[in-house]
């Protein structure tokens, strides 16, 4: 697993970010998931049933995220499977994809129906010849999957949202019957402020950033007049670095970071290397100027300028003309 995975997984599976960015995008920010509510799911998916003669497909599949929550719908007791996909790029099969864990996740609770009807004869409640064979009982029912997609790029998302959208061109008729399956996404360049600031934890300065990463001028507005960007977690930072490529700095000491401070000192480095690298161009065309070999540049540039031998000779490829 690359730094990025991991970094994204593990701030993604904290309880507290989990619920709430299924709070925002199933209940608009309304608190109904309860972080202490969650548990979490083996992340392993079993072997699914394929065929006759009991044959087995011994694949397994990975979720980034899957917990289960307890929650009361209509008065009664109900449990919802939740799952969340990390997604750095787009993926352009992501319908089959996540269709596939969803019904995999489906196939694992009707197994294990069927094991824990073998195993439970107390009742003295005979099933049908019907649910005998099938091992899921009339009365049975299943927890409903919801898998979510968060997508940690800037850019739109311009992948199909459904199963229908990748299907080709041919008779309507033939569509209308075809299987279906559309994705949930999070998307920060689709979220307006007013949807990010549905979520209540620091996943609102990842998704905010994120969305205006692109435009320097809009990240600096956007930052510097959000007083909740003064105080973010780190964890959150490093999230904001590995997703966009940023470079912003914090003390180890520190459990909260000043993104404004850390964007200013960012643009200042920036300037200083903007600098530094118009004082070696100069070097460079004047030792060239004056017939200096490009061996001997390349020893005083890096000798009196600390670069490395890789750096001094991608400044020489691009400036020795």
């Amino acid at each position: 697993m690359g730094k990025k995975d991991t970094i994204t997984k593990n701030y993604i599976k904290r309880p507290d970010i989990f619920a709430d960015v299924f709070n925002q995008f199933l209940y608009h920010g309304k608190q109904k998931i309860m972080p202490d509510r969650l548990t979490e799911l083996d992340t392993i998916e079993i072997a699914v049933p394929y065929g006759g003669d009991n044959a087995f497909v011994p694949e397994q599949r990975y979720r980034d995220v899957a917990k289960l929550l307890a929650a009361m719908t209509d008065g009664r007791a109900a449990y919802c499977i939740l799952a969340v996909e990390n997604e750095s790029k787009v993926n352009y099969a992501m319908p089959v994809k996540d269709g596939l864990y969803d019904f995999m996740q489906l196939a694992k609770q009707v197994t294990e129906a069927a094991v824990a009807h073998k195993k439970s004869k107390k009742s003295g409640i005979k099933p049908t010849s019907d649910e005998y064979l099938s091992g899921f009982w009339k009365s049975d029912r299943l927890l409903p999957v919801v898998t979510l997609v968060i997508y940690f790029g800037a850019e739109e998302w311009d992948g199909p949202m459904s199963l229908k959208e990748m299907y080709a061109d041919c008779d309507t008729e033939i569509i209308k019957y075809a299987a279906d399956y559309r994705i949930n996404l999070i998307a920060p360049s689709q979220l307006s402020d007013e949807e990010l600031d549905e979520f209540a934890t620091s996943f609102r300065e990842i998704m905010k950033y994120i969305k205006y990463s692109t435009d320097g001028e809009k990240l600096k507005g956007a930052v510097s007049s959000d007083e909740r960007f003064k105080r973010v977690e780190r964890q959150a930072v490093d999230v904001i670095n590995v997703v966009t490529g940023s470079r912003v700095k914090y003390s180890k000491r520190k459990e909260m970071v000043d993104m404004c401070l850390a964007i200013q000192e960012i643009r200042k480095e920036g300037r200083e290397e903007g600098r530094l690298e118009g004082e070696l161009i100069g070097v460079i065309r004047a030792y060239r100027k004056m017939n200096v070999s490009p061996e001997d540049a390349k020893s005083y540039i890096m000798e009196e300028y600390k670069k490395s031998e890789e750096e001094t000779d991608e400044l020489l490829t691009k400036y020795w003309k």
